[in-house]
């Protein structure tokens, strides 16, 4: 087990109508303006906002609104949030939505207390010290923003979606009802999903060996989640399945799951090559979402770089899969790595999400342009379990335009095709 470094702040509301003592909270704690950030509607079609903004009334606490936030949140949503922050003086940010809202929100409250522009923090000119306070109400769980140290937006003007990290905008306050995801659609229940078991996997494969400890923790999360997909796909109203759901997504992504397999203490375990990966097809393309986007790419890339370390992609097959191999043969021990990896592919297109890159909308044509983003992104070589250049890069990319589980073609099939 390495050295590390574990903190996570935020106080969690877990359970039914917790969101009706959102106001109540806010006056405890001194709150007197909140900013309101939100999408696209269905927080106002379900009766959701009206409740958060009637507990909020009822507690005495103003509030001005951020609405229209989209999936794969734009830096120009961040930039009127800014503006809106400092014209009214919020002094609270309160995001109700899933992960796109509350990186959105989590921008705006650190970017609000800068001089120069917000996308400075998000192309390395500036580092996040301090931001404003951060109420969230959970609607999506999938991203784990409700507790994460990690914030995502997307520069359209520039074609690049970038991360930053700080414990600064971590929320104070994440309010979690299972009851307001009954009716997620099964696409985005099943995307969710994905982005979650991608966060859990991106920390197990860091290039560290096994660490018990965590390996168990993480490896109970993976099982809970393939355990409880299937029955709120079958029954959205299963409330237990979606609180398991929802509580694992938190997990998944508060480094709980990674303690003491970063590479350097303070840091974040591995060096999530996926997610990085994934980020420049959805700046390509912004109507891909996150979640399928990485049930395509992730198990390309774990086809991709297992041989770098087997010993770890057989213990991620014996504790999530109970698969191992017959014998230690290198036959063996690849038919082993293969079947845990059609496994996790074969669950991702049980739930609904896309096998290949074609299925997403891209085009072989469409990966020089993605290369050439993300090695602006990430420069020539990025990765801790195997390191990926940009010649890596593109025939991961290009392998996932292909099904595995079909035969592959000869030459003159190929030809003919």
């Amino acid at each position: 087990m390495n050295d590390f470094i574990y903190y996570s702040p935020t106080e969690f509301v877990f359970g039914r109508g917790v969101e009706e003592g959102v106001g109540a909270k806010a006056a405890a704690r001194g709150f007197k303006k909140a900013l309101l950030v939100y999408g696209k509607g269905s927080v106002v079609r379900s009766g959701l906002l009206d409740r958060v903004k009637a507990s909020l009334d009822a507690a005495g606490v103003a509030h001005v609104d951020l609405a229209g936030v989209r999936p794969n949140p734009e830096v120009a949503s961040v930039r009127e949030g800014i503006r809106m922050v400092r014209e009214q003086q919020a002094d609270l940010i309160l995001p109700v939505g899933g992960g796109s809202a509350i990186d959105c929100a989590k921008a705006v409250a650190f970017g609000a207390l800068y001089d120069g522009d917000v996308w400075d923090f998000f192309c390395g000119k500036a580092k996040v010290e301090r931001a404003l306070p951060i109420f969230c109400v959970l609607t999506i769980p999938a991203a784990g923003s409700e507790a994460s140290s990690s914030c995502v937006i997307s520069n359209d003007e520039l074609h690049a979606k970038r991360g930053t990290n700080g414990d600064a905008f971590r929320p104070a306050v994440a309010f979690m009802n299972p009851e307001i995801t009954f009716t997620l659609p099964p696409f985005q229940t099943a995307a969710g999903v994905t982005d979650m078991i991608a966060h859990i996997c991106e920390r197990w494969f860091s290039g560290v060996g096994p660490v018990p400890v965590t390996d168990n923790i993480a490896a109970g999360l993976l099982r809970a989640l393939i355990e409880a997909a299937p029955r709120v796909l079958e029954d959205p109203e299963d409330y237990d399945a979606r609180a398991d759901i929802m509580w694992a997504g938190m997990l998944a992504h508060n480094d709980i799951a990674g303690c003491g397999r970063a590479l350097v203490q303070g840091g974040r375990a591995g060096g999530w090559e996926s997610h990085g990966l994934e980020h420049e097809m959805s700046a390509f393309d912004t109507s891909i979402t996150h979640g399928a986007g990485l049930a395509v790419i992730m198990p390309a890339w774990m086809r991709y770089v297992w041989r770098e370390d087997p010993s770890r992609f057989l213990q991620f097959a014996l504790d999530v899969f109970d698969i191992e191999p017959i014998d230690g043969s290198d036959e063996a021990v690849e038919d082993a790595v293969t079947a845990a990896i059609d496994e996790l592919q074969a669950f991702f297109v049980d739930m609904g999400m896309p096998k290949t890159m074609g299925e997403l909308g891209l085009r072989e044509e469409d990966v020089d342009a993605i290369v050439e983003t993300l090695r602006a992104t990430k420069g020539d070589v990025f990765g801790a379990f195997k390191k990926i250049s940009m010649e890596d890069a593109k025939a991961i990319y290009l392998s996932a335009f292909v099904d595995p589980a079909l035969p592959a073609l000869d030459e003159d099939e190929a030809e003919e095709a």
